[in-house]
């Protein structure tokens, strides 16, 4: 890298460097010093630093000076273990996904799936990828027509259509976010599915009725630590007695659940998903069990999770002036380092995400083996 100064100055940390690192003022050059992945992405996002680069190449060099310049790889335990209300929650989900649909739409696929798509090669495109994901979860599930689904935290609607459309299912999706909602509602109408798809803005403790599947596809990173054993009696609770339930979600590789290191979990606390906290594995299992519920089988996605990040990230460098122009600059920082550190973070398995397929426990399956 290299690292120049307000006044011009500057010197290379090394032959022909591909990053260059900007200090606009003292804070700046502070926050490089500091060498942790928070400080530095704080700077950047406030605009203390300025950065030149490839942004896989930019994360990289974030993460070698945090882990060579002095920074601390421990992880911090999560500063907001406690129950999360319904307001809050509603807040925090209102702040990360109430940006503009626009804003979405500029580098999401068409379907606007926000969540890990599933590449049966490294070659398929983003949209093949996230029908491809849709595809795996409902087949696990055995979804057949005419079963009622539940999908918690359903986004811009597009699970469930195609829960709808393919598979033949009822299905209710609720969402906290109102921008979510309305478009969501937009396309179930528009694929003529207003008869079998209802789309409401309702907190999934609030949701009442026996389905007899249930899905919840990158929202438990929302629920926190402290209300996990709540969201999973919940599940239960909403779950018929032969109902299958799927739960995919961003999970910790720490065991004590504690936050990504170099201080890059407290990054994402502060400027992208506020009150988010991540289980590793063996907690959701054993709050799983304990909510009475039986894990019948777990995939981990991590490396798939990687490769969706790196597609979004490239899609959103390409609709850079028009993202500059929906979210303003400093929404856009925030975002354009999230999806970028996001893709060197299931690459360096600091963070993984699995799905996890579930039934209530003692369930026979009605001589199903599956």
């Amino acid at each position: 890298m290299r690292l120049e100064l307000w006044n011009g100055q500057g010197i290379s940390l090394g032959p022909e460097p591909t990053v260059t690192i900007r200090a606009r003022g003292l804070a700046g050059l502070q926050a490089v010093a500091r060498s942790t992945l928070d400080a530095l992405g704080e700077a950047y996002v406030e605009g203390e630093i300025d950065i030149e680069g490839a942004l896989p190449d930019v994360i990289a060099v974030a993460a070698d000076l945090a882990a060579q310049g002095g920074g601390d790889p421990a992880r911090a335990a999560p500063a907001s273990r406690q129950a999360h209300s319904r307001a809050r929650d509603r807040a925090a989900i209102a702040y990360h996904y109430d940006v503009s649909n626009e804003f979405y739409a500029a580098w999401l696929d068409p379907r606007m799936v926000y969540s890990c798509a599933y590449f049966h090669d490294e070659a398929d495109t983003l949209e093949q990828a996230q029908l491809q994901k849709i595809d795996h979860i409902l087949t696990k599930l055995a979804l057949r027509p005419g079963q009622r689904l539940l999908d918690i935290g359903c986004g811009w609607g597009a699970l469930a259509i195609r829960a709808a459309e393919r598979f033949g299912a009822r299905v209710l999706g609720v969402t906290l976010s109102q921008q979510q909602y309305e478009l969501a509602r937009e396309r179930v109408a528009a694929a003529g599915l207003a008869g079998r798809v209802e789309i409401r803005i309702e907190d999934y403790r609030d949701v009442r009725g026996q389905f007899d599947r249930i899905t919840s596809v990158g929202m438990f990173e929302h629920v926190g630590l402290a209300n996990l054993a709540t969201y999973f009696r919940r599940m239960h609770a909403l779950l018929a007695d032969d109902g299958v339930a799927l739960n995919h979600g961003i999970t910790s590789t720490d065991p004590e659940s504690r936050d990504s290191p170099y201080g890059g979990g407290d990054f994402i606390e502060r400027y992208v998903f506020p009150d988010g906290e991540l289980p590793h594995l063996g907690l959701v299992a054993r709050t799983m069990a304990e909510a009475g519920l039986e894990v019948m089988d777990v995939e981990n996605l991590r490396r798939h999770y990687a490769l969706t990040c790196r597609h979004w990230a490239e899609r959103f460098e390409a609709a850079g002036p028009r993202l500059l122009e929906l979210a303003g600059e400093k929404r856009h920082r925030i975002w354009r380092v999230y999806l970028a550190g996001c893709a060197h973070a299931f690459d360096q398995g600091w963070v993984a995400i699995h799905q996890v397929l579930a039934v209530k426990q003692g369930a026979t399956g009605k001589g199903r083996c599956r």
